[in-house]
Formats: structure tokens, sequence, C-alpha cells
């Protein structure tokens, strides 16, 4: 296959370097030619999500506010493919633009960071929990509504200090992101898909390029996990369904079990006052079509109060 020189697009923190650094070692794996010097360069886009960090994204946008500039560049053809964790996309994208790419996904589930590494059940009445996520203030209220919720943005390294300066008792984070960076061992406890269910792809990593570039696609098949794939293909057509952003707390988890997909989904109030769940068994070919039944399942579950519209 002819090789040709890649630009790969992704935000600038540690994280998402982290992230294109994988994904270019993978391309070199499979394709040793692009070692060579200038075949693969790695271009940082600062996205808006990046520069307001004082405010929630529902309050500014959406988390679509992570992605836009480096999908404008992909339109440009400034890039050629960008990296991004597919919990922070929208579902609907920019016409001229797909998904090309999913990789194996990491473990999906969340952990709870506390200072003196007590667990959920073990943290005290009125702790102070920081997490920027609805779908996890939403979750944690349901369980323990005696704790306070504080919303707390910026990257890993950035929260953590935070908690360390006393800022907040505990943190909710993603599993995969602290492992990422080494810090696994920061969790005082795991999270359960059953105490916390998953935001949609969390833990996946997605690479979007444009819909046309086929030699590209070539390029990225042997990065692409077609099991992960299935598993955010059933959960993005759920909150596609729902129309859901991250002004609604939804939350969702695809599994597969031999040649069976089961998909678990959760609707919330921002309050954690009121829920809905929907669950199903389907098969790997009709993970979409499961997706799109269980998200119209909870709309018409849903009462005016979860907002959907």
């Amino acid at each position: 296959m002819a090789l040709r020189p890649l630009r790969i697009g992704t935000r600038g923190s540690a994280m998402a370097l982290h992230q294109a650094n994988l994904v270019r070692e993978r391309l070199i794996a499979a394709h040793p030619g692009l070692a060579e010097p200038g075949m693969i360069a790695l271009e940082v886009i600062r996205t808006t999500g990046d520069r307001v960090q004082n405010r929630l994204l529902a309050e500014i946008g959406g988390k679509g506010l992570f992605t836009k500039e480096i999908e404008q560049a992909l339109v440009d053809r400034r890039i050629d493919l960008a990296v991004h964790s597919l919990k922070d996309m929208e579902t609907f994208l920019p016409p001229g633009l797909a998904i090309a790419c999913v990789l194996p996904r990491d473990d999906p589930r969340d952990a709870l960071v506390t200072r003196d590494g007590a667990g959920l059940a073990a943290l005290p009445q009125g702790a102070r929990i920081g997490t920027a996520s609805l779908r996890r203030k939403a979750q944690l209220l349901r369980r323990r509504p005696d704790l306070a919720v504080t919303p707390i943005r910026g990257n890993v390294d950035t929260r953590i200090a935070k908690l360390s300066a006393d800022e907040a008792d505990g943190l909710l984070l993603a599993l995969s992101g602290l492992r990422r960076l080494g810090k696994g061992d920061a969790a005082s406890e795991i999270l359960s898909a059953d105490v916390m269910l998953p935001a949609v792809g969390q833990g996946a990593l997605a690479i979007e390029a444009r819909a046309d570039d086929t030699e590209l696609g070539e390029l990225l098949l042997p990065l692409h996990d077609t099991a992960s794939a299935a598993c955010v293909g059933a959960e993005w057509a759920m909150l596609a369904a729902l129309d859901g952003s991250c002004r609604t707390p939804i939350a969702g988890l695809a599994e597969l079990a031999g040649a069976e997909l089961r998909l678990r989904a959760l609707l919330l109030t921002e309050d954690g006052s009121a829920e809905r769940r929907a669950e199903d068994i389907g098969g790997v070919a009709d993970a979409e079509a499961l997706g799109r039944e269980i998200g119209a399942r909870l709309r018409r579950d849903a009462g005016p109060q979860f907002g959907l519209g």
C-alpha cells in the first residue's frame, strides 16, 4: 500500500496528546514506513472547550466545543485525521466527516478519587464531590442525596490539584483517563456500572476523517476494533434517538457476550430525583437498531421533567 504523510489533529492536553501519540504508534506498527521523518505530524488545535474553563459545557454550547475547531480543520484539509475521546463527540457529525476507526475500548467505568481513600459508602454526610458532568451528578445524588456536588472543570492534573487544595473532598473521573495518564492508583473506588452507568462512548477512542478519504480508511483498518465499534455504535444510536446532549443526564453502556450485545440505558433529571431505565439484548449485527429502539423506548417513557423537548 502506498503511504503518504499524515497530519493528526488533536487538542493540546496531556490526555489528548497521549491519545494522539497512541494512534501514531499504532499506525507505525501497522505500516512501518510511516516511521520515516516527516510522515506523521501532530497538529495541536485549541478548542473553545479548552479556552473556556470557568463555565459548565451545558452553559456554553455543549460537548461539541471540544471538537468543533478540529472538525473544521478536517473540512479545510489542514489535517487528515483527528483523534477524539468518543464521549466528547456530538452524535451528529458535520457533513462530509465520518468515524473512520474505533480503537479497542478501555475500561468504561467511572472512578471516585478522595483525599483519604474513602469509598462512596464511607463518604461523610455533606461531603463535597467535584464533577462537571450532569450524568455523574444526577446518579450520585440519586444514590447519595446528602452529598454536595460542586462543578469542577479542567484536565485531570488540575482537578487532582484542586482536591489537594481542599476545594473538594472527592472527584468523579473516568477510570480510562486516569489509567492513560498513569494515575490509575489514585482511584479510591472503581464504581461498577450498577452504581454509576458510564457516559455513552466512555473509554473509547475514535478517529474522525473525511468520509471520502478511502485511502486513509485502508490505512486505519488494522487499528479498528469491530467489537468496540458495535458497542459504541449501539450507545450512540440510543443517544441520537433521545437527541441527547450534555444538557440532559443520559448514560449508556453496551457489552458483548458472544454474538449478543446487551445495552443498558439511563435517563435522569439533573437533581437525580427521577430516572427512567431501559435494557435489552440483540445481535451484534443489529447493534444500531437496538440502540435506536432503546432510545425510542426511553423517550416514550420520559415525562416533561426530563427536558427532552
